[in-house]
């Protein structure tokens, strides 16, 4: 590692993809298993190893006719890459607190879209479904702040922008006879970040 530019470790971005997968397990993985897991060429892995190796934060070792590598969690990197590793979650966890927060908690709050499903990028939007329970009118001052103070929150946590679709309970029923597309992408992708399942959530509204 360059210790006067410690930033020089995830500087190239399939660097910070195989650190990624690296961080995620405390398993010996190949470098093959690893381009798999990150999505990435072999030899572009392989390059990215090297240079990883090189800068100490990670392990190289022979098994038998196997070349295996893991995090050096010793390393003065390793706690930063853990937890950028860990942001997802720690979104997830920021949203699930600020639901339970509100003055009325939704009915049901959910993540869905390519965030949800791993494969969004600094341009993507953060998708939200939310049922407004029938107990909240929908001009209700509360609910209205909360709502528009979401959007405003993710872009400060994340950058990203928000797309919040919002639908009262009582709309729960023709969603689930219309279904549009956008029922299918949230029951398909949903991570469920308040109240009952997308899937418990329609068959209720039978």
């Amino acid at each position: 590692m360059d210790v006067s530019r410690p930033y020089g470790i995830i500087s190239h971005p399939l660097d910070g993809s195989v650190l990624y997968v690296l961080a995620g397990t405390s398993e010996a993985l190949t470098g093959r298993r690893i381009g798999e897991l990150a999505a990435k060429t072999q030899e572009g892995t392989r390059k990215a190893l090297r240079r990883l190796v090189e800068a100490g934060i990670v392990e190289r070792q022979e098994a038998g006719n196997a070349i295996l590598y893991r995090l050096n969690r010793r390393h003065l990197a390793a706690p930063a890459i853990e937890q950028l590793v860990d942001l997802r979650r720690e979104l997830l966890r920021r949203l699930t607190a600020t639901f339970e927060a509100w003055h009325a908690p939704p009915l049901h709050a959910s993540m869905f879209g390519s965030t949800a499903r791993g494969d969004g990028d600094a341009h993507s939007d953060i998708d939200l479904f939310i049922v407004r329970p029938a107990s909240v009118e929908a001009d209700d001052r509360n609910w209205q702040k909360e709502i528009e103070q979401l959007p405003v929150d993710i872009h400060d946590w994340t950058g990203n922008h928000a797309n919040v679709v919002e639908v009262p309970e009582g709309a729960l029923e023709d969603l689930r006879r219309r279904r549009p597309a956008v029922v299918d992408s949230v029951e398909a992708d949903a991570i469920t970040l308040a109240g009952p399942s997308v899937a418990a959530l329609l068959e209720r509204s039978r």
